[in-house]
């Protein structure tokens, strides 16, 4: 029995980057705003996870976290799902070609995957004749970028604390 405890609650353990990408989605909070700067939580935590353990945020469910951010803030439908399978993608090609594992080879393919992901939002809000406020998101894209390293050591914390490599 208590083996059974300890699956369920590692299984648990696996779900919280899925259950904590919803819950940003659907509280329409992936950016976290502060008086002066502004963090895209959302990116860093696709980018992260699917650069160090892909096998637990899977393309279906980061794209459909987009849409339903989108829905939720109102975006033409398909904008944030596009970028956030973009993070992905430069995160997977990053995870391939990557010999040495470090945070600053992290951190710079993250502000790398920043801008492009970034230059496809503006593009497509404005071929959609959304209106983009041109400061907020360079504030935004200079804070991610900057504390990125910040949660980069809290996940790497949360995932040597779950040990989640051993129990996959």
């Amino acid at each position: 029995m208590a083996i059974l405890n300890q699956q369920i609650r590692y299984k648990f353990l696996e779900l919280l980057p899925i259950i904590l990408l919803f819950f940003i989605s659907l509280n329409g909070n992936s950016i976290i705003n502060f008086n002066f700067f502004s963090i895209n939580i959302h990116y860093i935590l696709v980018y992260y996870w699917v650069l160090k353990r892909p096998q637990i945020l899977g393309y279906g469910f980061i794209f459909l976290s987009g849409i339903i951010t989108d829905v939720v803030l109102g975006l033409p439908l398909g904008v944030n799902a596009l970028t956030l399978i973009i993070i992905a993608a430069i995160a997977s090609y990053i995870r391939v070609v990557t010999v040495r594992v470090s945070l600053i080879t992290d951190w710079v393919s993250f502000v790398f995957a920043l801008l492009v992901a970034n230059f496809i939002y503006f593009i497509a809000l404005y071929l959609s004749n959304f209106e983009v406020n041109y400061l907020f998101l360079f504030k935004n894209s200079i804070f991610t970028s900057v504390l990125y390293p910040f949660f980069w050591i809290i996940f790497k914390l949360f995932s040597n604390l779950v040990r989640i490599d051993s129990h996959a």
